[in-house]
Order: structure tokens, then C-alpha cells, then sequence
């Protein structure tokens, strides 16, 4: 196994691919380079002497700039280097793509549910939404009923447990409960006996609705209604309180816009006119019910690879992820780009600093324009509020490598794979173009992963190097580890281990080409990811401005 790297033959600096200790001699180029401390693994070193004000290159491109001298060999930190990043402007050339070969997967398909719109989805959901948070609590109500009524309801270890304490401190055994240990139950995929063909019945809560913008109420009716339109989900139960400013006829418009002919049942329910409490929810489950008799009508049959569409995102991430899992996802996107699919490239502000290659991997000077236009906006009003795309880093990126922005972004861009970019979507805007989506949203990982998937994302593909339990409620997310020591760890959230291209033993391209197959199997449902096994159904809508 290697123990360091250069990314791209531009870069003035390496990456150690392990911890390498003071003293050590690394033999790059001919040259000789002495460690002058220990370099933790995936943190960086210099090949040269830097002066203050010099660049600092990764993944070819501009990531930092030295704010005091840093010796060769001598580790990257926060102290001594600052966030700068290549401005960007119009598109100035274009870009030949070689596409890969996909032999393989010709006329292969995934068994989907296909929908009257011809979107095909990989899961077949029932959805509850309230309109406001004030519908929260009944929301959660029709959840109980439902869930535990239909078995959908995760096991109840935990209450278990407590059970167990309770009966040892009733029989006065305080001593037991000191040594008492859990065991850890097995998970068994349930398929609902009354209803075979509906994967579960799933609630969008959240908090917005009515007290913040009118902006923050109309986008949230905008997303609600991609969720209603996408291929996983049959129809919809929504709970409205009547007086919030996310009315329901805004969410009705919002759906005409994105199919004039939108067919499928939306089943409203507004308390302020409903008597009382329990007449509403009696005839929402009631209602709702029926109409999931409807939905289980439907079975899976075979589709094109064609209709996936695959959501490409990253949380916690590390300072290999730009080396092992989101080259390796980003050769996914194009292995099913070639076959004619789609994908969904968000997290504005991790692209920092790549934009003029995105720019010019557009496919025209409109698109072009568009992600320009949003760049500057959103990089504006974060500035207004005293923040910036240089503020994005979290501590725990920063401990694991990723020290300034711009590197982060270099490495998390690497999702996108190489092929060109066919649409650029503002948040809440549905994909219509097949190929590679730029979509933006904030780099927090669950507003990010909700809008992709409000935006049509049938599959999330989302890596992780320091380990992310994070799911959606209607799309499976496929948790991808960049290193082999997290997926030891953390086996219950990790689905696929790329630490093997760390090790040398699978190249980028090979992982890339294991992971469609995977998604091939999670798209048939024969897969259950691990988020859904843990019942992980996160749902942050973005308000606008606030979150970076």
C-alpha cells in the first residue's frame, strides 16, 4: 500500500494515505523529503518550502494560500494556511466527453413502479404532510395508527429494555440493572401482510409553514410538492390548519407546475372547518386507508436503467473522500449517464473554487449563465449575514484533512464524474433533462439530501468518512465510506466499504462500476439500505439564507 499521494500532477502538495511519524523520508520524484512532524493520515504536507502569500495547489486547482512560511514536509494546518479559491466567469471553452464503457449494462433493468406520468420509482410510498407545524402533533397521531397498525412500526427494542429495568427495580435488584445488557436484535426485512406492494406510510414533519417569509413558505409548498410528484410516492395526506401561509392552494399550484395533468390522489384535510380533532383524523385514516387499497394495485414490472435517478451527496466528510468514495460515485454518475439516466450534483457551497470547470462543462451559454447567476446570489447573501462559502468546513472535516473550503469542495465536486452538464436547477426545481443536474442547495447534508430527492432523486448515493446515520423518507440513501477503518466502526450504517481504493486493491473506476450494480439491486428492491433498516427518515426543508 502507498502511504502518501499527489492527486493531480499540478498539485505542490501530498496526502498521507496514513499516519507517517516525524522523521520519516518520504521518496517522491527523485527528491527526498524529511517529515519535520507527524502527518496524520489524510492530512497534507508540501513538496516544497512555501513562503506567506504562496498558492496551494490540490486536485490541480487553487485550494489555500500559505499565511506564515511552511518547511517541506512540514503538516498543513489551520495555522498556517487560509481559505482562497480561482474566481470564475463566462463559459470559455467547451469539452469533448469520453464516455465510458457500458457493454455491460446495455438493455439491463431495474423491476420499478411505474407511474401514469412515466417516472418509474424504486419504492412505493404513502405520504402524510402537514402544511404547518401546528399539524405536527396530529401528523404524528395518524403515524402511531398507522405504522403500528399495518407493521410498519420499527421493533421496539429499546421499550424492551425498559421494560426489563423496570421489572429488575420492581423486584428491587438495583445491582442487575447495574449489570444489566442489552442484546441486540435481528433485523429481518418486514413486508406488510395487508399490503404487499406498499413499502410503508411515511411523514414529512417539519417546522415551517407560517412565522418566517412568505419566500420560506411558498418554496416549502414547492418541495412538498416534488416530494408528492416523485416516482416513490402514490399519493398524499395532507393536514392543513387553514390560516398558515403554506395554503393548500399554493401546494396545488405548485403541482400543476410540474405536471399539468397531475393525477394522483391528494387526499385535504384542514382542521379549522373539520368540527373537531377527531372527525378530521377519523376521516383522514379512514380515507387514507382506502386509498392505499388503491396504491397496493400497483407491482413492480421492468424498466430502463434510463429511469434512475440518483442523488449524489456527501456528509461527514474526510480528508480521503475526495480520493476514494466521491471519484468512485462520480464514475457511477457517468457509467448511468451513458446509459441515458440522470443525476442530481447540489451543495453549492462545495463547489468553491471548481466553478469555472463546471462553468465550461456546460452544455450551452444559458446553462452556463444560470449557475453563474446562483453562485454569485447565494455567495452574496451569505456574505450579508456575516458568513461566507469559506465558513463551510465543519470542526470535524477540518480534523480529518479538509482545512480550508476550497479543498473540501475540489474533493466533493468529484461526485460529478466528467460528463457535461446538462441543466442547472434552482432549489425546488424538478429534473426534466436527463444527464448530469447541477441543483442548488446548502452543503448541510440533510437539507441538501431533501432537496435532491423533492427534486426527483430516486436513489441517494452519500458518502461519508467520519460516519453519517442520515436517510430520507421516500428514497433509499446508499451510505458509502471513504475509508475501511469507518465501515468497521460503524457497520450498521455503511452499505459499501471504498476504503479498497485507499489500500490499492480496486481501482476508482472498478468501485464505481460494483457500486451501479448495487444500485441496480437497491433500485429493484431487493436491497433495503441500511438507513431504511434504522427507519432514518430525515426531512430539513432549506430556509433560504440561513443555512449554508
Amino acid at each position: 500500500m502507498n502511504t502518501y499521494l499527489q492527486i493531480h500532477p499540478k498539485d505542490n502538495v501530498l496526502v498521507a494515505l496514513q499516519d507517517l511519524p516525524a522523521g520519516q523520508q518520504i521518496q517522491f520524484n527523485g527528491s527526498t523529503i524529511q517529515l519535520k512532524q507527524n502527518v496524520p493520515a489524510k492530512h497534507k504536507f508540501p513538496l516544497k518550502p512555501l513562503n506567506a502569500g504562496d498558492p496551494v495547489l490540490m486536485y490541480g486547482v487553487l485550494v489555500g494560500k500559505a499565511v506564515t512560511p511552511i518547511q517541506e514536509g512540514e503538516p498543513i494546518t489551520v495555522k498556517n494556511l487560509q481559505h482562497d479559491a480561482n474566481a470564475f466567469h463566462e463559459k470559455d471553452s467547451s469539452m469533448e466527453w469520453q464516455k465510458p464503457d457500458v457493454s455491460r449494462w446495455q438493455g439491463k433493468t431495474f423491476n420499478g413502479y411505474h407511474r401514469e406520468d412515466g417516472q418509474v420509482g424504486t419504492r412505493n410510498y404513502w405520504l402524510v404532510i402537514p402544511m404547518v407545524f401546528c399539524e405536527n402533533r396530529n401528523v404524528g397521531v395518524i403515524k402511531t395508527a398507522f405504522e403500528k397498525g399495518l407493521g410498519f412500526a420499527p421493533t421496539e427494542v429499546y421499550n424492551e429494555q425498559v421494560a426489563d429495568l423496570v421489572d429488575l427495580y420492581k423486584s428491587g435488584k438495583l445491582d442487575a440493572i447495574k449489570d444489566y445488557k442489552a442484546e441486540e436484535a435481528v433485523k429481518t426485512a418486514k413486508r406488510n401482510p395487508v399490503f404487499p406492494n406498499i413499502d410503508g406510510v411515511k411523514f414529512l414533519i417539519h417546522e415551517g409553514g407560517c412565522g418566517g417569509t412568505r419566500q420560506d413558505s411558498d418554496a416549502l409548498c414547492a418541495l412538498l410538492a416534488g416530494y408528492i410528484h416523485h416516482p416513490n410516492v402514490a399519493g398524499a395526506t395532507v393536514l392543513s390548519l387553514g390560516c398558515q401561509h403554506a395554503q393548500v392552494s399554493i401546494l396545488q399550484q405548485s403541482l400543476k407546475k410540474l405536471n399539468p395533468n397531475f393525477s394522483k390522489p391528494v387526499l385535504v384535510y384542514e382542521q379549522q372547518t373539520s368540527g373537531s380533532e377527531f372527525n378530521m383524523l377519523s376521516n383522514a385514516i379512514k380515507d387514507t386507508f382506502l386509498a392505499l387499497v388503491e396504491a397496493n394495485k400497483l407491482e413492480r414490472r421492468p424498466a430502463p436503467l434510463s429511469k434512475v435517478v440518483i442523488g449524489l451527496e456527501c456528509g461527514g466528510s474526510d480528508g480521503f473522500s475526495g480520493i476514494s468514495a466521491n471519484p468512485a460515485i462520480g464514475h457511477t454518475s457517468d457509467l448511468l449517464v451513458a446509459l441515458g439516466g440522470t443525476t442530481i450534483l447540489s451543495e453549492f457551497p462545495e463547489l468553491c473554487g471548481v466553478e469555472q470547470e463546471l462553468i465550461n462543462r456546460c452544455e450551452d451559454d444559458t446553462t452556463a449563465d444560470k449557475f453563474i447567476t446562483i453562485m454569485r446570489a447565494y455567495e452574496s447573501q451569505a456574505q450579508m449575514v456575516g458568513s461566507g462559502f469559506h465558513m463551510n468546513p465543519s470542526p470535524g472535516n477540518i480534523k480529518d484533512g479538509l482545512i480550508t473550503d476550497a479543498i473540501k469542495s475540489a474533493g466533493a465536486a468529484k461526485k460529478g464524474g466528467t460528463s457535461p452538464v446538462k441543466d442547472v436547477l434552482d432549489y425546488t426545481e424538478y429534473v426534466t433533462k436527463p444527464g448530469l443536474n447541477l441543483l442548488c442547495t446548502p452543503g448541510n447534508d440533510v437539507e441538501s439530501t431533501s432537496a435532491e430527492v423533492g427534486s426527483g432523486a430516486s436513489v441517494v448515493l452519500f458518502t461519508t468518512g467520519l460516519g453519517t446515520p442520515t436517510g430520507n423518507p421516500i428514497a433509499p440513501v446508499v451510505k458509502l465510506s471513504t475509508n475501511s477503518r469507518l465501515a468497521q466502526r460503524m457497520p450498521d450504517i455503511i452499505d459499501i466499504d471504498t476504503g479498497s481504493i485507499i489500500s490499492g486493491q480496486k481501482t476508482i473506476e472498478q468501485m464505481g462500476e460494483d457500486i451501479l450494480d448495487f444500485v441496480v439491486r437497491v433500485a429493484s428492491g431487493e436491497i433495503r439500505t441500511k438507513a431504511e433498516e434504522l427507519h432514518q427518515d430525515d426531512f430539513i426543508p432549506w430556509k433560504r439564507g440561513v443555512s449554508l
